[in-house]
């Protein structure tokens, strides 16, 4: 599936910043879920809402922090979309 341009070069720089043995999983997952993301959506490309919303779905509690940390490093605003959820939104 394509991309937002500016949405993925973000996503790079984000999963580079994983420490390195979380790093290939996680990119898979995020990326399977931003797909459907998109798709529920009806978009032809991942957009930063897709990809938001794809961690925050996935994030086990341990690596919570770490990763909302590295969401505003990399500059997606992921409170534009109304994360972060409470803690059973997110582990539905």
């Amino acid at each position: 599936m394509e991309w937002e341009r500016t949405v993925q070069d973000k996503f790079k720089i984000f999963i580079s910043k994983i420490p390195l043995f979380h790093r290939r999983i996680t990119e898979e997952i995020v990326i399977k879920k931003a797909e459907e993301l998109a798709l529920k959506r009806g978009s032809p490309k991942i957009e930063e809402e897709d990809v938001i919303g794809a961690f925050f779905a996935d994030v086990p509690s341990p690596f919570y922090s770490m990763m909302v940390r590295l969401l505003e490093q990399t500059g997606f605003d992921y409170k534009k979309y109304g994360f972060p959820k409470t803690k059973q939104e997110i582990h539905r």
